[in-house]
C-alpha cells in the first residue's frame, strides 16, 4: 500500500522559512510526477508546485521566486522549501504523486503569522 507522509509544517512568522518533506513508502517504483498542493480555509485545493516527468517544474504565480520544489529519487521523496512566507500562505499542504494513479498525503498544517 502506497503511503505519502509529510513533515515539516508548523508555525512561522511572516518573512520566515519552512521546509516541507514528503516520503513515499510501500512501493519500490519511483513516481513520474510529484508535487505539492494546498488548501486554505474556505478555498479549493490548489497547485503550489510540481515536478513533471522528473524535470519540468510548475509553480503557482503566488509562490514564484519564494518557493522551490525538489525531489530525491533514491529516497522517493519530494521537498518544498518555502521562503519569504506570507500570511496568505497559511493552509494545509498536501503531497501528491502520480504513477498511473494519483496518491495523496494526509496533509501538514502551515500557519504564517503577521
Amino acid at each position: 500500500q502506497v503511503q505519502l507522509v509529510e513533515s515539516g509544517g508548523g508555525l512561522a512568522q511572516a518573512g520566515g522559512s519552512l521546509r516541507l518533506s514528503c516520503e513515499a513508502s510501500g512501493t519500490i517504483f519511483s513516481f513520474n510526477d510529484m508535487g505539492w498542493y494546498r488548501e486554505a480555509p474556505g478555498k479549493q485545493r490548489e497547485l503550489v508546485a510540481d515536478l513533471i516527468n522528473g524535470g519540468r517544474t510548475n509553480y503557482a504565480d503566488s509562490v514564484k521566486g519564494r518557493f522551490t520544489i525538489s525531489r530525491d529519487n533514491v529516497k522517493n521523496s519530494v521537498y518544498l522549501q518555502m521562503n519569504s512566507l506570507k500570511p496568505e500562505d497559511t493552509a494545509v499542504y498536501y503531497c501528491w504523486a502520480r504513477r498511473v494513479f494519483d496518491y495523496w498525503g494526509q496533509g501538514t498544517q502551515v500557519t504564517v503569522s503577521s
